[in-house]
């Protein structure tokens, strides 16, 4: 998708701040599995509008290298500021970094954007350390069931079937391009405090597949949230595979 030939920009930060102890969880899990050589250089791929980069350069005393193709996305993460961290346009499958250049690559919600995924993944291989790990924290068709707004929004279920690769298509293409896999888990995040405020963030337009909804059906979905109730907090499953570049012979860590 486009981001800068759609509104999603704009909203993108309303809908997709989740606060502090959102990114505590995440900075606590990456820290968990941080690879063994010291974490330098990072590579935020598909930085979006730089909501991980601040945490990623304050946990791990790292520069950052925030990398994104939506110039309107890389406006607002310019703006945020903080944090040892360099933004700049690129795409994934032609990353305009040098040859084992960086110790760790994170990236976030973007794998089902790439247009060649095996591309993008040995652009990984390339520019990592060996040594080095990838995080990709991504959705995946095998936990469609389990996303909060499917029930409410019927149609989103095949838009996100087309959409979302699985767990094993992930993880495929990075063993294809060179990587060991470490380990596929995933993560159990709060994303609101209750249904109403989950139709809040929702209304306010950062979501891609949601974005292609029939307007009526998106109303009545956000209705239908809000007549959920209050009282209980919503949380979604969200993937995270970690990968290797093993250190090679004669190459010290």
């Amino acid at each position: 998708m486009n981001y800068d030939a759609t509104t999603l920009p704009e909203g993108y930060n309303r809908a997709r701040d989740h606060g502090p102890e959102f990114l505590e969880l995440w900075m606590n899990t990456l820290e968990e599995w941080r690879p063994e050589i010291p974490a330098r250089d990072i590579l935020d791929l598909g930085c979006g509008t730089g909501r991980f980069a601040k945490a990623l350069a304050a946990r791990f005393r790292a520069r950052v290298i925030g990398l994104d193709p939506s110039t309107k996305m890389l406006t607002q993460a310019r703006d945020r500021g903080g944090g040892a961290t360099f933004y700049a346009n690129a795409t994934a499958e032609s990353l305009p970094l040098a040859a084992d250049s960086v110790d760790m690559v994170f990236l976030s919600m973007v794998f089902h954007h790439f247009t060649d995924r095996a591309r993008a993944a040995s652009e990984c291989h390339r520019v990592l350390r060996s040594g080095g790990r990838v995080f990709l924290r991504a959705g995946s068709s095998d936990r469609i069931s389990d996303y909060p707004y499917v029930p409410f929004f019927p149609t989103s279920r095949p838009v996100l079937e087309r959409t979302l690769p699985s767990i094993a298509v992930q993880s495929e293409v990075f063993q294809g391009a060179g990587f060991h896999r470490i380990a596929a888990t995933f993560v159990v995040q709060q994303i609101a405090e209750n249904y109403k405020a989950y139709a809040d963030k929702l209304a306010a337009g950062g979501d891609s597949v949601l974005a292609t909804l029939d307007p009526e059906e998106f109303a009545a979905g956000l209705k239908s949230l809000r007549d959920a109730g209050a009282g209980t907090p919503v949380v979604e499953p969200i993937d995270l595979l970690i990968f290797e570049k093993r250190i090679r012979a004669g190459i010290p860590s």
